[in-house]
């Protein structure tokens, strides 16, 4: 068992996340570390991987998938404060971040966005897509997405408290019309899935934009399954009416189902793209382990690398 201030100095004046007074604070303090270094190697290995490839780096998808990934990497790394030491982001805040951390999840919601307009486009209008939708424009809508949050975050950290309050409650609105968006072109992209792409012949492009547009379709479901009880949480702490308190990040269960949506992200791309699966065995883990990439090669001798992967 810790004592109460080995953990201050340990900590270095902010105390750890536990007491380590039960199993379960052990329970909570190993699966926080575990949690945030798988994080970090799986959204990391797809940073990776798509960086070191310049086929992948040429597909707009894989340039949204590639931010959402960085987003999702440094998710992983704030863990190791956020779940390992008191902390507490929402208000009031304590050993907090000023929301730094925690905003990160915006750039995701944002870059989701964007991305099931680009895959709707790119399915139902590709002439139009083919003609101003360029590689160049993609980039800026993801660098976009970083200044947009940074300028909020600035904004709501500089202005005074009840500005900053009131700039949280728009926040919350945008928020509430963004879910409406994101879950109406869900529905859109799986009818397109369904029923448009259907009716197309048989054809390698065809079949990059079926699977472009069930990777999106999961990542988005997965990403309002497991961010939606935090968000319907905060509002009904908000209205004060109820709502669920925690002592910190490391034991609010809600943020920690919001923050596995880093590794859940990064674990649809790898499971829905072929590409970027062989691309990272022969690029990233086959550096580290020359045996997969060995065993790679010879699955493509023998050419059977889609039924292998598929």
């Amino acid at each position: 068992m810790v004592p109460a201030n080995i953990t201050d100095s340990i900590s270095g004046g902010v105390p750890l996340s536990v007491d380590f007074k039960s199993p379960q604070d052990y329970v909570i303090f190993i699966f926080q570390i575990v949690f945030a270094t798988v994080t970090v190697l799986v959204a990391g290995s797809v940073v990776i991987t798509i960086l070191a490839t310049s086929a992948l780096r040429l597909q707009n998808r894989f340039i949204f998938m590639l931010n959402t990934s960085i987003c999702d990497t440094l998710v992983g790394v704030s863990v190791y404060y956020l779940g390992l030491f008191d902390v507490q982001e929402l208000y009031p805040p304590r050993n907090g971040t000023c929301n730094i951390l925690p905003s990160l999840l915006g750039v995701n919601i944002l870059t989701f966005l964007f991305a099931q307009f680009d895959r709707y486009f790119a399915v139902c209008h590709p002439f139009i897509y083919g003609r101003f939708v360029t590689r160049q424009f993609v980039i800026g809508i993801n660098i976009y997405c970083w200044v947009y949050n940074s300028a909020h975050l600035l904004a709501r950290n500089l202005l005074p408290s009840s500005k900053a309050m009131q700039m949280y409650v728009i926040s919350i609105v945008l928020f509430q019309l963004i879910l409406v968006t994101k879950v109406a072109m869900t529905i859109k992209l799986y009818v397109v899935a369904r029923v448009q792409l259907a009716r197309d012949p048989p054809s390698a492009e065809k079949e990059s934009k079926k699977e472009s547009l069930r990777i999106i379709i999961f990542v988005v479901i997965t990403f309002l399954v497991l961010w939606c009880p935090s968000f319907v949480n905060i509002i009904i702490r908000f209205i004060g009416v109820g709502g669920l308190t925690f002592r910190n990040e490391a034991t609010n269960l809600f943020a920690i189902m919001a923050r596995f949506n880093a590794v859940c992200t990064p674990s649809v791309y790898i499971w829905g793209s072929p590409a970027l699966r062989e691309a990272m065995v022969t690029n990233v883990w086959g550096r580290v382990c020359p045996r997969c990439k060995r065993r790679v090669g010879s699955i493509h001798g023998k050419g059977d690398t889609k039924n292998t992967w598929e």
